[in-house]
């Protein structure tokens, strides 16, 4: 299963909730987004296994506070500026949390900061801390944290050579990956099986990736399931900077913190 979801369509999707009376603004490009402030946000509320994600702009100086999430998941930081935790988030920061990992606060700074949240599986919403601490089963926590060493289009090769790449985290014996890639205009590579973790987002942050006869412009989002094997990525006319990140298998032996 391939979904893919253009930037445009997501930005139909885009409402405004407010937040410990912030107005954060949510953008929903694959599944469900939870609904700050609505009925069984952050409880103990069944999902499916299909995949959740969303785009999220914190406003200036707010902060979310400490939480967790039932599910594994990444955040890609790609605007503004802030923390996440004691980290600096600024663009191309990535964070994993597996399912269950207290993170935070994200603080946000002068120019806000907005941040993709991709989930393997659906979430409520978060669950905050220490008020719902009963919730959080702890043993098997996760956390990685990978920094792009520079950012920005200008990195996109433009000639015809091989795709330019960088990892943020190195794949790991569970499947995890978060890695960069930049494509000439019209150029094709194939990406890491997502077979070999736990099925992979793919989040264009500049240029453009051509799919099906049609051109996903930045902040667009596909997700390939395991069973999508490869697949192959085709720049499109501007070139290709793209950010791959593979969640590890299921039921494998998670690790503690990594920083």
């Amino acid at each position: 299963m391939l979904i893919s979801t253009a930037t445009e369509t997501a930005l139909q999707r885009e409402t405004t909730h407010l937040v410990d009376d912030q107005p954060y603004k949510g953008r929903e490009y694959i599944g469900s987004a939870p609904k700050p402030g609505t009925a069984g946000y952050g409880q103990n509320v069944a999902g499916d296994d299909a995949p959740q994600a969303y785009l999220v702009s914190q406003p200036p100086h707010s902060t979310t506070r400490p939480h967790f999430h039932q599910t594994n998941q990444f955040q890609l930081f790609v605007g503004g500026g802030g923390s996440v935790g004691k980290l600096r988030a600024d663009p191309l920061t990535v964070q994993y949390a597996g399912g269950n990992t207290p993170y935070g606060p994200i603080v946000a700074e002068d120019d806000g900061i907005q941040y993709f949240t991709l989930r393997q599986a659906w979430d409520s919403g978060a669950k905050y801390l220490p008020a719902m601490n009963d919730m959080l089963v702890k043993g098997q926590q996760r956390q990685v944290i990978g920094v792009k060493s520079s950012y920005g289009a200008d990195q996109i090769p433009r000639g015809d050579g091989a795709a330019k790449t960088e990892f943020l985290i190195a794949p790991t014996t569970d499947g995890l990956l978060i890695q960069w890639l930049g494509l000439s205009p019209g150029s094709k590579t194939t990406l890491p099986d997502a077979a070999e973790g736990g099925g992979q987002y793919h989040v264009v942050v500049s240029g453009s990736l051509r799919r099906a006869g049609r051109d996903l412009s930045a902040m667009s989002v596909e997700f390939a399931s395991t069973d999508e094997g490869e697949v192959e990525i085709e720049a499109g006319a501007d070139g290709l900077e793209m950010m791959l990140l593979r969640f590890p298998r299921a039921h494998s032996k998670k690790m503690r913190s990594e920083f």
